[in-house]
């Protein structure tokens, strides 16, 4: 890592982005595609447009302390203007593009946003009937110039600059003067909880929960100016988000890939060294490779199933700090030529290492990873904690969530909750006093997760206290870990494991339709024709129940699955089942389908 000017000498956040920004220099600082090509914004224009966007803000009449809401898609002008909010004082609100309608009305008047950036037509659309009627809202900017046409009090990104412009020449100085005034203790952003249960709260974190983070992570983590970062979760998300402040402190490349659909390609085009994602994009990626390699003929589905078995022995005993026999050495490196060569090269060729967060990643999934020269270092954190901990690539344990970044303090309570204290951790929740007290105590925030810690400092997660589940024999299940090993399945597509006062847990399972109908065809079934007829067909329950019950064979048995159920219809954030960060909501879950689960169950329970 480059020497850099001492951390205290960067009084705010935008102070410590725009000072990696400016000292790398990179000619492709940010990156997006557009017309087919990808598109570089050097670091100058980078940081031009930040301090335009700023002084056009003021010229709006934007003050230090306003609240400013932003709703895009990943796109460099999310970052742009999220650091030129943030340099003159005010505060950035995020909504999800995702964001459920009534939520985005929730967001805007509880934060009281005075104005609010769009990035186009499309998420206009959608978000129009949450945002119409807000009383304190006074003007929408829209990155696209055509979205602005024919709207009252709406503006364009490109006009908001040219004030700026205007405003910089008549006072040269004005920017730094304005990023001058902001400190660490003044508050950054407001970002509203996906809301599992109940209306979602403003966590408000402040510049000094973001500085310190970014300064954590990159004294911890080897990130280095030469990388080049491909970012696909949502800058909205508090990971992808903080993460994006490390790459601007460490000059990393930034490549915005615009929806999870475009992945693929892009990681075959930018070719990164380091990228964050969630389980579902690996668990995506992984089931696409096996279906790939099962799906051959011969002696090259022969080495692939060879290749799959040695590759997840080998790392096995890498992550356990095992001797590794020479005649496995030998047949990992004769697979690594022969199929794992070739996943390397599907995600780019050069990448060093992927974050993961979010949610747990199966053994077996991190294990074949591993196995390919791809490790995965899972990470943890919450948007009231920012990034706590993660794996290191030189002691990545699977199964963790790896070691907590210096300068916060984790432990587990008694009743195995884990709690943080730190500078990353909250202000509090946004005009909620009395929620704030009861999650925040003598600065220890209590996560609401339950885990542990080995003797090497290594923090495990086990679930989510809420979601925590008591069988009628008195048993708990975590349903999170369950879940994890019933996604290894290229036949599951969603899982919801359920079972609360019930004699053992069960499944609901959305399938790989594909996966589960070529499964069917392979032994000359007849298939319904419909989806909604194929959920109910008995051999298909069967074929996947069959599975479920293979893959947990090693839990408990107070925690194995053996009833499942199939639904025709995914789970979607329109239809309730999912938060924006693509959470589940148990609880509605469970009330959208009782029914099922009561037939699931039957009349014996």
């Amino acid at each position: 890592m480059s020497q850099k000017a001492e951390p205290s000498s960067y009084h705010s956040l935008p102070a410590l982005c725009l000072s990696g920004i400016k000292e790398h220099r990179k000619p492709d600082a940010l990156n997006r595609k557009r017309d087919g090509r990808w598109e570089p914004i050097a670091a100058e224009e980078f940081v031009e447009r930040v301090r335009r966007v700023a002084l056009g803000l003021v010229e709006l009449g934007i003050r230090p302390g306003d609240r400013v809401a932003l709703i895009s898609e990943n796109r460099p002008e999310w970052s742009i203007v999220d650091l030129a909010i943030l340099s003159l004082g005010a505060v950035n609100v995020p909504i999800y593009t995702t964001q459920a309608v009534e939520q985005v009305r929730f967001i805007l008047e509880d934060s009281g946003a005075r104005l609010l950036f769009v990035s186009g037509k499309r998420v206009f659309k959608h978000a129009r009937p949450g945002i119409e009627g807000v009383a304190t809202l006074e003007r929408i900017v829209f990155f696209d110039e055509e979205a602005a046409e024919g709207l009252e009090r709406a503006g364009t990104l490109g006009e908001l600059e040219e004030r700026g412009s205007v405003a910089s020449e008549r006072e040269p100085e004005a920017f730094d003067r304005l990023l001058a005034a902001v400190h660490m203790d003044n508050l950054a952003t407001i970002i509203y909880t996906s809301g599992t249960t109940g209306e979602p709260k403003g966590v408000m974190l402040t510049h000094e929960s973001f500085v310190s983070n970014v300064l954590s992570i990159s004294g911890s983590l080897p990130i280095y100016p030469s990388d080049i970062a491909l970012s696909v979760l949502p800058l909205s998300h508090i990971f992808e988000r903080a993460v994006f402040y490390v790459f601007c402190w460490n000059g990393v490349s930034v490549h915005y890939s615009a929806s999870f659909d475009q992945v693929g390609e892009h990681l075959r085009e930018v070719r990164p060294t380091i990228m964050t994602a969630v389980p579902r994009l690996f668990e995506k990626v992984y089931h696409k490779i096996v279906k790939r390699g099962m799906t051959a003929k011969g002696w090259k589905r022969k080495v692939f199933e060879d290749a799959m078995r040695i590759g997840q022995r080998y790392a096995e005993l890498r992550d356990k700090r095992k001797r590794v026999p020479l005649s496995l050495k030998f047949k990992q490196t004769v697979a690594d030529r022969l199929v794992f060569s070739k996943w390397r090269e599907g995600v780019g060729g050069r990448l060093r290492f992927f974050v993961s967060g979010g949610a747990p990643l199966s053994p077996t999934l991190s294990y074949s990873f591993l196995a390919a020269g791809i490790p995965i270092l899972q990470g943890y954190g919450m948007t009231e904690t920012c990034i706590v901990s993660a794996n290191r690539p030189e002691d990545n344990v699977v199964g963790s969530v790896g070691l907590v970044f210096p300068g916060m303090e984790v432990r587990i309570a008694e009743d195995g909750e884990i709690v943080v204290r730190g500078p990353n951790v909250m202000r509090g929740y946004y005009g909620k006093p009395e929620e704030t007290a009861e999650v925040l105590k003598d600065g220890w925030f209590a996560t609401g997760d339950v885990g542990r810690m080995d003797e090497h400092g290594h923090l495990y997660i086990t679930d989510r206290k809420k979601d925590l589940f008591k069988l009628s024999n008195g048993k708990y299940v975590a349903p999170q870990l369950v879940e994890s090993l019933i996604k290894q399945s290229e036949l599951v597509n969603q899982v919801v494991v359920i079972g609360a006062g019930r004699k053992q847990p069960a499944a609901l399972i959305v399938p790989d339709w594909e996966a589960l109908t070529e499964a069917l065809q392979k032994n000359g079934t007849e298939l319904p024709k419909t989806r909604a007829e194929l959920s109910l067909f008995s051999d298909a329950i069967k074929i996947v129940q069959r599975e479920i019950i293979q893959l947990t064979t090693e839990l408990a048995d107070h925690e194995r699955v053996r009833r499942v159920a199939l639904l025709s219809q995914e789970f979607t954030i329109d239809g309730g089942e999912l938060t924006p960060t693509l959470k589940v909501k148990r609880r509605v879950v469970d009330e959208k389908y009782r029914a099922l689960i009561d037939e699931l169950y039957g009349t014996s329970e």
